[in-house]
């Protein structure tokens, strides 16, 4: 004869560790899940920042390269103005030892003729027909002062 089903005798009971060991693997499979999608988040950021240095590494390079050659060529200026500013002070001394050279050669002589002839001429020009001097427009006394002097002027004309 064949035994008939029964379903509460069938029916088990889960002890405690069981649930237990249950709640684990539901708790790890949500965790191996989190991870996994962190996994492939940082999976995606890996490969647009290896993307992103790829594309600055390819621009970095040719603006290197231009910035090296205007340095250099900033260089081989700044040697082109240092050889013309030591050749204008080598002309700027040798320019201050001809002056130096020129005054004391001519500057002696010609202020000695100049004050020659301003002495003829001075004496050439007091002796015009020996017409006597002309009295000064101002004589100064000590101890007035001008505004008195020309108080007095005003009252004697």
């Amino acid at each position: 004869m064949v035994p008939k089903f029964r379903a509460r005798e069938r029916v088990r009971k889960v002890s405690g560790g069981e649930v237990a060991g249950i709640l684990v693997a539901v708790f790890w499979a949500i965790l191996v899940s989190f991870l996994a999608v962190a996994l492939a988040r940082l999976a995606q950021t890996l490969r647009a920042t290896t993307k992103l240095v790829a594309d600055v590494t390819d621009q970095a390079v040719p603006l290197l390269a231009d910035a090296s050659a205007a340095v250099r060529s900033a260089q081989t200026q700044i040697d082109r103005v240092d050889a013309i500013a030591s050749d204008v002070q080598e002309v700027t001394s040798n320019a201050s030892a001809l002056s130096t050279t020129v005054a004391s050669t001519f500057g002696g002589p010609l202020v000695k003729i100049a004050a020659f002839g301003y002495g003829v001429r001075r004496t050439l020009g007091d002796r015009k027909d020996d017409v006597p001097a002309k009295a000064p427009r101002r004589t100064v006394i000590v101890g007035r002062t001008v505004a008195a002097a020309r108080r007095d002027k005003r009252k004697k004309g």
